[in-house]
């Protein structure tokens, strides 16, 4: 398995009507993407105030690399970033195997 992780971070002007339709998105991906196993979306609610401003975080599970090789240029992924890289100041993407 593969875990996708993205920290995000909004610009200011965002709605929150625009962030829910990101994360509608991102949750769609398990019924359309192959080998997309599973999305978690959530929201910083850390004490320790090391974000350094990151707000969101979203975790994708990837049965194999072959699934996260699918998804990379699948259409359901393009159609996210159409709508999400607008909306963000910043972003880290981590990817790591189990």
């Amino acid at each position: 398995m593969i875990r996708h992780l993205l920290f995000i971070k909004f610009k200011p002007s965002v709605t929150d009507d625009q962030i829910a339709e990101v994360q509608a998105l991102f949750e769609s991906f398990p019924g359309k993407i192959p080998g997309t196993l599973a999305v978690e979306w959530g929201v910083n609610d850390s004490p320790e105030g090391l974000n350094r401003e990151f707000t969101h975080a979203v975790q994708v599970t990837f049965a194999d690399d072959a699934a996260r090789q699918t998804y990379l240029p699948h259409p359901a992924h393009e159609a996210l970033k159409q709508v999400f890289v607008p909306l963000l100041a910043d972003i880290i993407v981590l990817d790591y195997s189990l």
